[in-house]
């Protein structure tokens, strides 16, 4: 009996622990009013702990039952917290830095499936024809309804070079449809970059990683070089679905383009949590005309950096309403190699509008499916999703063969030349 007490002892002052951590990270302590109800529900917790240790029909770690607790707990809040394992963390952190195993997809949960925000360029998804909206009904013939979606990527990521069976439903299918995938090492490559036509050039960033604003660094050196070094004509910057990553590469990248003034701020629960970026002129910066394209799969990262060209009316927009996700999340380390991934604050562009489940509309609005509607995949946004916060009023080889090659498919980049090509003729209109 004693040993019982102990072991629920021991459970209740983690718990207690791990909320004072939480609470005590984000900056604001709890009134005394408030501390007497936690300490009133931690002894529900404790109770319950103590009815499954003694009556549930098999044997539950100690572990397992306060992970499960603490997933359940952050999982309620919105779709973008989340409770990291050891593994899980280790795998985030690699994954940052552009390696990762798995099938390179983003997802999240909507109507209780795991849904599909976007497939990363160049990955084992991207290949097989996943899209953004895809529900995944089943993995490898498990049933999805309702599954965390932490455990969700555990079922999807496994070893190199053995495949995965992903069951998904699209808007259009009939029944459901099978994508057999082998996973891979997904090493993304953040930064692309070719020649449209003489002179104007092409960016694409695929996610926002450590080493993002470098590589972009380096690819406008490239352009100059293989444009002799002289001025480009112009600019296409795609974010088309790019999930986004990294707050402060969205900066970096953004900065690129501006001279000065306010690129993003973000504001936590309270108002003198507030925390501004702003641009400063360089001697690379590029002045010269911009076109971003963005689509329903541009998120995050993304939005922020075409919400801060739109605003500074540095660029036009072209392309499709953006997803929505205008939430900052901090990761917190545990003790025991854990971490919890908790949203703390949303970002605002320059005018003060706030992204979250609204997206950012572009000047130009151009569906990029006109010919081939049927393939086309449900459009996922983030005021669809469950819980969602609401809102508050050298050129190498590779490169050289791509010269002045377009799909004749892509209207959004058709468009964006056609804009660059008559840039003097829009900015006297």
């Amino acid at each position: 009996m004693r040993n019982k007490y102990k072991i629920i002892l021991s459970m209740t002052l983690i718990f207690i622990f791990l909320l004072g951590f939480i609470i005590g990270a984000y900056g604001k302590k709890t009134a005394p009013a408030e501390t007497g109800e936690i300490y009133e529900y931690l002894k529900t917790f404790s109770d319950v702990i103590d009815i499954v240790k003694r009556n549930y029909v098999e044997d539950v770690k100690n572990k397992d039952l306060i992970y499960s607790a603490i997933k359940g707990m952050l999982e309620s809040l919105d779709p973008h917290s989340s409770f990291l394992t050891p593994d899980m963390y280790k795998e985030m952190q690699t994954e940052t830095k552009g390696e990762f195993g798995g099938i390179g997809i983003e997802i999240t949960i909507k109507d209780g499936f795991p849904t599909v925000i976007t497939p990363i360029e160049d990955t084992p998804a991207y290949k097989a024809g996943l899209k953004s909206g895809d529900n995944i009904i089943k993995i490898d013939g498990k049933i999805t309804k309702n599954m965390s979606l932490i455990d969700v990527v555990k079922m999807i990521r496994g070893q190199k070079g053995k495949p995965v069976v992903l069951t998904i439903m699209r808007e259009g299918f009939t029944t459901p449809k099978d994508f057999t995938i082998v996973r891979d090492i997904i090493i993304t490559k953040s930064v692309k970059y070719r020649f449209l036509e003489n002179g104007i050039g092409y960016i694409r960033i695929t996610q926002f990683q450590e080493k993002t604003s470098r590589d972009l660094d380096n690819a406008f050196n490239e352009l100059l070089k293989g444009n002799k070094d002289k001025p480009l004509k112009g600019l296409v910057l795609d974010l088309r679905n790019d999930p986004g990553g990294l707050l402060e590469q969205a900066v970096e990248v953004s900065d690129k383009f501006l001279k000065e003034g306010l690129i993003v701020y973000i504001e936590g629960r309270n108002k003198g949590d507030r925390m501004s970026f702003h641009a400063e002129k360089k001697k690379n910066d590029y002045e010269g005309p911009l076109v971003v394209l963005v689509n329903e799969g541009s998120a995050s990262a993304s939005e922020i950096v075409a919400g801060a060209l739109q605003d500074h009316k540095r660029a036009i927009i072209v392309g499709q309403k953006t997803f929505g996700k205008g939430s900052v999340q901090t990761i917190l380390p545990l003790g025991d190699g854990s971490a919890v991934k908790l949203t703390t604050a949303k970002y605002f562009t320059p005018k003060g509008r706030s992204i979250q489940a609204e997206g950012i509309t572009p000047d130009i609005i151009v569906d990029n499916n006109m010919v081939k509607v049927k393939e086309k995949g449900l459009s996922l946004k983030e005021r669809d999703l469950e819980r969602h916060l609401e809102i508050n009023k050298d050129i190498k080889k590779k490169e050289e063969n791509d010269k002045g090659s377009l799909d004749e498919n892509d209207f959004q980049l058709s468009m964006a030349l056609q804009i660059l090509k008559s840039w003097e003729a829009l900015r006297g209109k």
